[in-house]
C-alpha cells in the first residue's frame, strides 16, 4: 500500500451543515484511513490547537495546520508560527478606523491572525489596506473574515508539513469547501471540492462530489476507493 496524506478542512467539510457539529461517520472514515497507515491532517481556519485536539479525540494524525496556514501545532506545547499577529492587529485597527461595523469574532485564541465577523465589504477592506500601504492577506472562509500576514494561506502552511515529513505532492489528497481551501488544492495532486463549495472552488478541484459536508467526504472516499488499497 502506498501511503497517502489527506489534508482535510474542518468547517463545512466534516461538520454537519454549520453549527460546528462533527459528522461522526466522516470522522470514523478518516480514522479508518489513519489506522490503515495513511496521514490525515486537519488544515483549518480554526486555531491549530482546535484542529490538534480534534485529531487527538478523533484518532487521526496528531498534527494540525490552523489559522489558515499561519500556525502549525505538532504537540501540546510545540507550535510553528508562520504569521505575525502584531501586523494583523495593526491591519485590523486600520480597517476598523475606516469602515463601519467592523468587529472581531469571538473565537479560540489566535497566535498569528485576526478573525472578524462577516459584517462588512471585504473588497473595501482590501482597498483600505492598499491605500495605507499594508500588504496583508484578507480571506473569507464563509464562517468569518481572516486577516493573515502576506503570503500566508493553507497552501503555504501545509507545504511546511510536506517538507517536515518529506511528503510528495503526488501523495497529497486535499478536501475542502471554501475559497480558503484553493491554495491547499494547489499543493495537492488530488483535490476534492464538496457539494456545498462555490463554483469558483469547484473549478479549482480535480474531483467534485455532489453532496455536502461530511456526506460529501464519504462520497469522495468512495470515489477514491479504487485508487487506495482496501478502502
Amino acid at each position: 500500500m502506498k501511503k497517502r496524506t489527506f489534508a482535510v478542512d474542518i468547517d463545512g467539510t466534516i461538520t454537519e451543515n454549520g453549527g460546528g457539529r462533527i459528522h461522526l461517520d466522516a470522522l470514523e472514515a478518516l480514522r479508518h484511513l489513519t489506522k490503515m497507515g495513511h496521514n490525515v491532517i486537519f488544515v483549518t481556519g480554526r486555531s491549530s490547537v482546535e484542529g490538534f485536539l480534534l485529531s487527538v479525540f478523533g484518532g487521526t494524525t496528531q498534527i494540525s495546520v490552523g489559522e489558515n496556514g499561519g500556525c502549525i501545532t505538532l504537540d501540546t506545547n510545540e507550535h510553528i508560527l508562520l504569521g505575525n499577529i502584531e501586523e494583523c492587529k495593526n491591519a485590523f485597527q486600520v480597517i476598523k478606523n475606516n469602515i463601519d461595523n467592523v468587529k472581531e469574532k469571538p473565537v479560540f485564541p489566535r497566535m498569528t491572525e485576526v478573525v472578524l465577523e462577516r459584517t462588512f465589504d471585504l473588497d473595501l477592506a482590501r482597498k483600505v489596506l492598499s491605500e495605507n500601504n499594508l500588504n496583508m492577506e484578507l480571506s473569507d472562509s464563509q464562517y468569518a473574515f481572516h486577516i493573515n500576514s502576506f503570503g500566508i494561506d493553507k497552501g503555504t502552511g501545509f507545504s511546511e508539513i510536506m517538507k517536515k515529513l518529506s511528503i510528495s505532492r503526488d501523495d497529497v489528497i486535499a478536501i475542502g469547501d471554501s475559497a480558503t481551501d484553493i491554495p491547499l488544492f494547489k499543493v495537492a495532486k488530488t483535490s476534492i471540492a464538496l457539494g456545498n463549495a462555490s463554483d469558483q472552488v469547484k473549478s479549482e478541484a480535480t474531483i467534485v462530489v455532489s453532496v455536502n459536508a461530511g456526506d460529501g467526504v464519504l462520497e469522495a472516499l468512495d470515489k477514491l476507493a479504487p485508487k487506495l488499497s482496501k478502502i
